[in-house]
């Protein structure tokens, strides 16, 4: 069933060739929880095999056990995988926009990471995907998910075994 046509729907889209095939797109609202889950995923440039590594774990793992303290951000578990990171994090009411951590989070690592791999910038994509989870089951498929990764990419036999991960901070729903 189609959702009704909001009034004036056909004054504003007057013009448009095919106004019904444009999808409509929501604008950006904040999370109505007081602490939202974020579940991310940042890719390194031209998806380079840069971080499945020892000074790329020391490296996040070491900027995000500060970021709560600096920056409002807990960062739950992760995953780091050749070219890209998963993990789950959750601001407090009075942290930093997500975007202006992201920056953040990624201009400390990739400073480091360039110095202690010897490698040219830039090290990260400038896009991050993130995306607000919606209660402990999506929670737990997320992780269920990501922890298979290493598997599914044939990096090891069973998701443990994989060196590449961890856990900060034990985020919960509210």
């Amino acid at each position: 069933m189609r959702a009704p046509v909001p009034q004036g729907w056909n004054k504003l889209w007057a013009g448009c060739p095919h106004p019904a095939s444009f999808a409509m797109r929501l604008p950006h609202i904040l999370p109505f929880n007081k602490a939202p889950l974020y579940f991310f995923t940042a890719c390194t440039v031209n998806r380079r095999p840069l971080l499945a590594c020892d000074p790329a774990l020391q490296a996040l793992r070491s900027m995000w056990q500060k970021s709560a303290q600096l920056d409002g951000w807990y960062v739950g578990r992760f995953v780091l995988m050749p070219d890209h990171v998963h993990f789950f994090a959750m601001p407090v009411a009075e942290a930093k926009p997500r975007g202006v951590w992201n920056k953040m989070w990624k201009s400390v690592t990739a400073r480091r990471l360039a110095k202690e791999l010897g490698i040219p910038p830039p090290v990260w994509q400038e896009d991050t995907f993130d995306h607000i989870l919606r209660g402990v089951e999506s929670y737990q498929a997320k992780w269920d998910y990501v922890r298979q990764n290493p598997v599914r990419a044939g990096h090891c036999a069973r998701s443990e075994d994989w060196p590449w991960q961890g856990e900060i901070n034990v985020l919960r729903f509210e």
